[in-house]
């Protein structure tokens, strides 16, 4: 292994001589094999992942190459992935077209600062009483498509809410599939508003409701112990379908046979617990299994439909990028910004997601333009 820096250059230096006689000027050939470009393909591949896939600011990344004696100002990076960024562009399209053709979709959202935008809800003019009430927040939202064990990963920045994003994707969805089931926690703003002949089986974060018990088991450790080892053991069986490969049909029986009661039976003591008045509605263990038991259908699809998942945490994980994003850099200066970083970050966790090399594929990309098959 050998270290290196993440940028290299070739700088050369072409000697220049001036006629005294006639005042023309004549500059050195440039040695063979040099072209007119200055940017290798692998420098935007490098910078967007450095900068979309591990969280890198512009000026932390312009500290690092110029100590490497390889000066290169933000301003500068920033115009190469842009330029990068609007060569690939189809290869996004091409994302969101097989995404939607995704046989489970799992969706989610996190908040992102995008200063234009912030600045446009500022001086912006209220002129009515329902301007009062526009939506006024931005986010990111993160799409995971999974068919035939393959996975997509999408993002979208804007004021636009996860569900909503969605509902953009699935209109590329051909006519003659299956409804597809979506996979995202109980929040009203996940759910898409789509047309009469656009259907989804929506189910709902197992997760989710688990993190409830989770988070109040300080204060009842032996009610909560119960349903989480109940819980406990309906993810041990998905774990034993996962690992001898079951298709969707036989993991289904499974979960049906082995889960099933295990399900049946927490439900019955989660109905107890308020039927015979052993818990405070309006307390925190209250709070969490009325949840679990309003959403009851959603959060047990699992057991009804061949291929649901148990939980929507692919989705949570890839909105990690866009997070470390934020943490890392704070916020995006413009909307154009915001598009490039969703495109690098679908392009790259999508490589991630399959197993493939981010750097290789972003290069590839680039140069040959493969993404219009690769995903075919």
């Amino acid at each position: 292994m050998e270290g290196q820096a993440p940028i290299e250059a070739t700088v050369y230096a072409l000697e220049k001589l001036r006629c005294n006689l006639c005042g023309e000027t004549f500059t050195a050939v440039a040695p063979e094999g040099v072209g007119e470009e200055k940017y290798d393909a692998t420098t935007a591949s490098m910078i967007a992942l450095l900068r979309y896939g591990s969280g890198f600011p512009w000026n932390r990344l312009e500290g690092l190459e110029e100590s490497l004696g390889i000066p290169l100002p933000a301003a500068t990076q920033c115009e190469i992935v842009a330029e990068a960024a609007a060569a690939i562009q189809p290869a996004m399209v091409e994302l969101i077209r097989h995404a939607a053709q995704g046989e489970v979709l799992h969706n989610d959202d996190t908040s992102m600062p995008v200063l234009a935008l912030h600045r446009d809800a500022r001086h912006e003019d209220v002129h009515t009483e329902d301007d009062a009430a526009e939506r006024t927040g931005v986010f990111t939202s993160g799409i995971v498509s999974t068919a035939h064990g393959q996975h997509i990963a999408l993002f979208f920045t804007g004021r636009q809410h996860a569900g909503e994003n969605l509902a953009d994707v699935l209109k590329r969805r051909a006519a003659e599939l299956a409804p597809p089931i979506q996979m995202c926690d109980a929040l009203s703003r996940n759910l898409p508003k789509l047309p009469e002949k656009l259907e989804v089986i929506v189910g709902h974060c197992l997760a989710h409701a688990r993190r409830r018990f989770v988070e109040v088991t300080p204060n009842f450790p032996e009610e909560c112990r119960h349903v989480l080892e109940q819980l406990g053991e309906v993810y041990s069986n998905d774990a034993r379908a996962r690992e001898q490969g079951m298709m969707p049909d036989e993991r289904l029986r499974f979960h049906q046979l082995h889960s099933g009661p295990v399900m049946d039976q927490l439900q019955g003591w989660l109905t107890a617990q308020f039927a015979e008045k052993k818990v405070e509605p309006n307390s925190g263990l209250g709070l969490a299994i009325r949840y679990l038991l309003k959403h009851w259908e959603r959060l047990t699809l699992f057991l009804r439909q061949p291929g649901a998942p148990l939980d929507n945490n692919i989705c949570e994980r890839a909105l990690k990028k866009a997070i470390l994003h934020r943490k890392n850099s704070l916020f995006y200066k413009t909307e154009n910004g915001a598009r490039v970083g969703d495109l690098f970050m679908s392009l790259i966790h999508t490589c991630e997601l399959c197993g493939a090399n981010p750097f290789a594929s972003l290069e590839n990309g680039r140069k040959t333009g493969p993404w219009q098959t690769r995903f075919a």
